[in-house]
């Protein structure tokens, strides 16, 4: 059975590191600021100038004013500071985001990303994922495994046009936990219940299969 979104959430959450300064991106990836081990200190940042973004709020703590980069309402947490976009996007620029979690439509073997348009349908903008892919030290895609047609994300070559090349280092679907390395996906871990054979079937580019893949825990 493929994971929830909040699933998916949950698992990215195990990718950050105490002291992490986290970026993340909209959809599925701002959902992982709920699953941040209590154990661990990070920082997560919005690049429309909020660094210390904290869980979704209750309908107790809603304030319209503290947004994320998806317009969607949030709280801070303890330390938190505000700030103009501009300074945020100079903190990415800068190289000082650790990690970034980003959504994207199709990722490819080489690493390239396509996230921001497709042909034919109503384009909002490139966001800051192009800043983001360019500036951040470390790079996770969260999305599903196949669109709502089945078709594969996961490619040899990106179709869409590129918001980065050579950049991901990670992706955590709906079905499996890949690495992107030496031109082709080599799978981590799967759903709990999902065959391999499923991602197999899921996945258009090469993809690399050692024995005993371990289910995801969370």
């Amino acid at each position: 059975m493929s994971l929830s979104r909040e699933q998916i959430a949950m698992r990215v959450a195990q990718e950050f590191s105490d002291g992490d300064y986290v970026n993340l991106g909209i959809g599925i990836p701002t959902l992982a600021a709920n699953y941040v081990h209590r154990d661990i200190e990070v920082m997560l940042q919005s690049e429309n100038g909020l660094l210390g973004m904290g869980p979704y709020p209750t309908e107790e703590q809603v304030d319209a004013d503290m947004i994320n980069a998806g317009k969607e309402t949030v709280t801070a947490s303890k330390g938190a500071s505000i700030f103009s976009s501009a300074e945020s996007f100079a903190m990415i620029r800068g190289g000082h985001v650790d990690l970034t979690v980003l959504g994207a439509f199709e990722v490819d073997v080489s690493g390239s990303i396509a996230s921001w348009m497709i042909p034919g349908k109503l384009i909002k903008g490139m966001g800051g994922a192009m800043d983001l892919v360019a500036g951040a030290r470390n790079i996770i895609v969260t999305m599903t495994h196949a669109d709502k047609h089945g078709n594969s994300k996961l490619l040899d070559s990106c179709t869409l046009s590129l918001t980065g090349v050579n950049c991901i280092n990670r992706i955590i679907t709906d079905l499996a936990v890949i690495e992107v390395k030496d031109g082709a996906f080599h799978l981590k871990e799967k759903a709990p219940d999902v065959t391999v054979e499923e991602i197999k079937s899921k996945t258009a580019g090469k993809l690399i299969i050692t024995e005993n893949t371990p289910d995801m825990s969370f």
